[in-house]
C-alpha cells in the first residue's frame, strides 16, 4: 500500500447497489445485499455486517475504525465511507503511517514552515491541511510512536494544529478514519498506545474478514485480478482455468486480498497463448495446497482437493479418478454458471448424483453463480 494517496475533489460516485424497480414505480425494500458499495466485490456472507455498517456510518462525520489483519481491504473500505458520506465532494487523503519514518511524520501530517528543518526550503502542507473538508484515513495508526500520537491526539480533541516550525494555528476540518491490523486493547495494556486516543478512534469500529473466511469471493475477486492485470499487460482473452477453482480455495491466503492480486499479476504474466491461467502457473505453495495424502479429509469448509499440479506419476488410480471427477464437474458447473440441474444434465447424471458429487469436493453452487 502506498504510504500517502490522494484523491481529488469531484463527484460522489453511487456507492451502493439499489434493487431494482417492479415496474409500478415501487422500489424493493433494500436488504443487506443491496447496501454493497459499488466499489467492492464479494457477497459472501462474512461481509454482511461489514456492509451494513459502511451504510450506517457513512452518512455521518463519526471517526471510524477499521480493523483486520494486513491486505483485507481497508483501504477500500474507507474510500467507500468517504464516497457515501457528506464530505464525497472533498479530498480523500490516505497515509500509511508505519511507512514514514518516525522523524518525518510530524511533517507529514501537520506540514512544516521553510526552515523548520533542515531541507525543509519552502512551506508544505501536511494530510490535516490537504484533507480539509473531505476525509483522511490513517493507515497502521498503531505504528505511530507515543509522542506522535499524543500530538495526533491533541489535534483531534481540539480540531485544530500548527506546522511543524509554525505559529500559525490551521483547523483541522476532516473526518478520521484510522485502521490497523495489531490489537489496540493490548498495545494500551502494555503501554504502547494511548488510552485516551484509543478511544477517540474507536468510536465506530468496523472488523474486516480475512480471506479464508470469503471463500464464495475468492473466485470472483480472482476473476476480476485477471481481467485487470490481461488489459494492463494489453493480453486478450485471459481467463481462469476450471481446475484453479480447488486450489485458490485451500490455500489459507495469509496475505488476503493484497495476495489474492499479487498472484493473479503473476499469472498473467506467465500465461500461455491461448490465454488460459492453469495451476502452473501459480506459487508453489498454492500448488500444493490442493495436494493432501491419500485418506486424509480436508479440513472442515475447505474444499477436497487431489494432486492439480500436472504432475500424475505419484497419484493412485482413485486419486487420478478423483481429479478427473473434479475436474469434469467444475467444469460443467462454470459452463453452467452454477445451475446444479443443467450441469448434472450436461454430465449425464441426475441432480440428486450431482449433489452428492459436489458435497464431496465441498463445491457449492455460489461460486459459479456469482459470474453472470
Amino acid at each position: 500500500m502506498r504510504s500517502a494517496h490522494v484523491k481529488s475533489s469531484g463527484d460522489a460516485k453511487a456507492v451502493f447497489v439499489e434493487p431494482a424497480g417492479t415496474g409500478d414505480g415501487v422500489r424493493p425494500k433494500p436488504s443487506r445485499r443491496y447496501l454493497r458499495p459499488a466499489s467492492m466485490i464479494g457477497t459472501a456472507p462474512a461481509l454482511d455486517l461489514v456492509f451494513e455498517q459502511i451504510a450506517q456510518v457513512a452518512p455521518s462525520t463519526t471517526t471510524v475504525l477499521l480493523r483486520g489483519e494486513s491486505g483485507t481491504g481497508k483501504e477500500l473500505v474507507a474510500g467507500a465511507i468517504h464516497d457515501a458520506g457528506p464530505r464525497a465532494s472533498g479530498p480523500f487523503v490516505s497515509i500509511n503511517c508505519a511507512a514514514i519514518p518516525e522523524s518525518l511524520i510530524e511533517s507529514e501530517l501537520f506540514g512544516h514552515e521553510r526552515g523548520a528543518f533542515t531541507g525543509a526550503v519552502a512551506v508544505r502542507k501536511g494530510r490535516f491541511e490537504l484533507a480539509q473538508g473531505g476525509t483522511l484515513f490513517l493507515d497502521e495508526v498503531g505504528d505511530l510512536s507515543l509522542l506522535t500520537q499524543a500530538k495526533l491526539l491533541r489535534v483531534i480533541q481540539e480540531r485544530t494544529f500548527e506546522r511543524l516550525g509554525g505559529l500559525t494555528v490551521h483547523k483541522a476540518d476532516a473526518r478520521i478514519i484510522a485502521a490497523t491490523n495489531k490489537g489496540l486493547e493490548e498495545m494500551v495494556e502494555q503501554g504502547l498506545f494511548r488510552r485516551d486516543l484509543y478511544y477517540r478512534l474507536n468510536v465506530f469500529p468496523i472488523h474486516l474478514p480475512p480471506l479464508r473466511e470469503r471463500l464464495h469471493d475468492i473466485l470472483p475477486l480472482a476473476d476480476h485480478f485477471v481481467k485487470r492485470f490481461a488489459a494492463k499487460h494489453n493480453k486478450n482473452n485471459v481467463r481462469l482455468s476450471p481446475a484453479l477453482s480447488p486450489l485458490l480455495h485451500a490455500h489459507n491466503w495469509p496475505g488476503n486480498i493484497r495476495e489474492l492480486e499479487n498472484v493473479m499479476e503473476r499469472a498473467v504474466l506467465l500465461v500461455n497463448p491461448d490465454g488460459c491461467v492453469m495451476p502452473e502457473h501459480l506459487p508453489l505453495d498454492i500448488q500444493r495446497a490442493g495436494r493432501r495424502p491419500a485418506g486424509v479429509s480436508p479440513a472442515p469448509g475447505g474444499p477436497s482437493c487431489v494432486d492439480a499440479d500436472g504432475d500424475e506419476s505419484g497419484l493412485t488410480l482413485q486419486e487420478k479418478l478423483d481429479r478427473l471427477e473434479l475436474s469434469c464437474i467444475v467444469e460443467a458447473l462454470e459452463n453452467e454458471r452454477g445451475h446444479i440441474r443443467r450441469a448434472a444434465a450436461a454430465l449425464g447424471l441426475t441432480e440428486r448424483v450431482m449433489s452428492l458429487r459436489m458435497a464431496k469436493y465441498n463445491l457449492t453452487y455460489k461460486d459459479y453463480r456469482q459470474k453472470q
